[in-house]
C-alpha cells in the first residue's frame, strides 16, 4: 500500500524501510505521510511493542530533505509551517507511544540525521558516517537543530553545523549522536537482538514511561518530580506492575499484557 517505504509486523517489531534507494531514501511529502501513517499503524497496533526505521540498501540511511523548491513553498504563516511534512515528521515521534529503534546501514546526513536522532536509540554499523553539510550549501540545519540539540552538547553541535563535515558513526556515539556502534556483518543480530529485550516488557510500563520522559522536558523540578510520581502512582496499580512484582518474587519470567 506504499510507493516510498516497506513496513512488515514481525515478533512484536514493526520494521519501517525507506526505500527510495534511487535517491539516497531522500524524504519528501510523500514518503513524510507514509511515514507518518506507519506510524499511526505501529502505535494502535497491539502486536507491535517496538519499531525499527532503517533505509533500504547499505548506501544511505537517508540523505536528508528534498529541498526543491523550498524557497518558494510559502510556509511563511505559522499554520502553513505547522501543517508542513517536516514540522508534522519530527513532532510525531514523542507521541509514538513506543520505543523506536534507527538502524542505520547507511549514512544519515542533513535531514536524515535528524530522522535518526529522533529515534530513541540508533544502532550504527562501523563504517557509517554522519553529517550536517547544509552550510555548504548555503543553508543551516535548521529543520533538524532542534533534534540535535537534544542530543549533543553546543561545542560538538556547532562543529557540525559550522564545518558540514562528515563524522564516523564512532564520533557520533561519543557526542551523543549514536547510542551503539557494531560490526557490519553483526548490525542486524544486534538490532534485533535489543529489540527483542525491549519487546519482553511491559508495553505499558513502556508508553507510560516514554511518555513522562517527554512530559517532563524543560520544566521545573518541582513540576517535574510531581509529574514522575503521580505517573508512578498510577502504574504501580496496572495489571502488567502487579504481574511484573508476582513474577519477580516467584523467580519467573512476567507475561506482560500491557494492562
Amino acid at each position: 500500500m506504499y510507493e516510498t517505504i516497506l513496513y512488515e509486523v514481525a515478533d512484536q517489531v514493526a520494521r519501517i524501510t525507506l526505500n527510495r534507494p534511487e535517491a539516497r531514501n531522500a524524504l519528501n511529502d510523500r514518503m513524510t505521510d507514509e511515514l507518518l501513517d506507519a506510524f499511526g499503524r505501529a502505535k494502535t497496533d497491539s502486536d507491535v511493542r517496538v519499531i525499527v526505521l532503517t533505509g533500504s540498501g547499505d548506501r544511505a540511511f537517508c540523505a536528508g530533505a528534498d529541498l526543491g523548491g523550498l524557497g518558494e513553498k510559502g510556509l511563511a504563516a505559522p499554520d502553513a509551517i505547522r501543517e508542513s511534512a517536516p514540522f508534522r515528521l519530527f513532532t510525531a515521534f514523542p507521541k509514538l507511544g513506543k520505543p523506536i529503534i534507527a538502524r542505520l546501514a547507511g549514512h544519515a546526513v542533513a535531514g536524515g540525521l535528524g530522522l535518526a536522532a529522533a529515534c530513541d536509540l540508533v544502532i550504527a554499523a562501523d563504517d557509517v558516517k554522519l553529517a550536517t553539510p547544509e552550510v555548504n550549501v548555503g543553508l543551516w540545519p535548521m529543520m533538524i537543530m532542534a533534534i540535535i540539540n537534544r542530543n549533543v552538547a553546543p561545542k560538538h553541535a556547532f562543529k557540525l553545523y559550522y564545518t558540514g563535515s562528515r563524522i564516523t558513526a564512532a564520533e557520533g556515539r561519543d557526542i551523543g549522536l549514536v547510542t551503539e556502534v557494531v560490526p557490519r556483518a553483526s548490525l542486524d543480530a544486534r538490532v534485533d537482538e535489543l529489540a527483542g529485550v525491549i519487546a519482553s516488557k511491559s508495553p505499558l510500563g513502556l508508553r507510560r514511561g516514554r511518555d513522562a520522559f517527554f512530559a517532563i522536558e524543560g520544566r521545573p523540578l518541582e513540576d517535574q518530580v510531581a509529574h514522575l510520581l503521580g505517573e508512578l502512582v498510577e502504574l504501580a496499580a496496572t495489571e502488567d506492575a502487579k504481574e511484573g512484582i508476582t513474577a519477580f518474587l516467584e523467580n519467573r519470567p512476567p507475561d506482560f499484557q500491557g494492562r
